[in-house]
């Protein structure tokens, strides 16, 4: 059975760090597209980044540039999410999420349950 595991979430200051982390079970992550995104309570679920596995592209909205890398150790079959400078307004739940298509639009085939980061005084 394919599965992603979301980890690495909890609540953290404003300006504070978390690294979340996709961990795959049941294939290898190098032949998919990995995103990561999030959903606040009462928003629609938005993508934050996205890692290619054929050339390593990532891609990250505009909201989190400059402040999230995403990375992915293929060995280990995971995907990190290095979150800096954090804001109240990244308060979500993150998932990651698995695609067969090359591209970061593409549609994702399998998700992780969530974590939740909580970013508060």
């Amino acid at each position: 059975q394919l599965q992603l595991v979301e980890s690495g979430g909890g609540l953290v200051q404003p300006g504070g760090s978390l690294r979340l982390s996709c961990a795959a079970a049941g294939f290898t992550l190098d032949v998919y597209t990995i995103g990561w995104f999030r959903q606040a309570p009462g928003k629609e679920r938005e993508r934050v980044s996205c890692i290619r596995s054929s050339d390593g592209y990532t891609n990250y909205a505009d909201f989190v540039k400059g402040r999230f890398t995403i990375s992915r150790d293929n060995a280990k079959a995971t995907v990190y999410l290095q979150m800096n400078s954090l804001k109240p307004e990244d308060t979500a739940v993150y998932y990651c999420a698995a695609s067969r298509t090359y591209y970061c639009s593409g549609a994702y085939n399998y998700w992780g349950q969530g974590t939740q980061v909580t970013v508060s005084s």
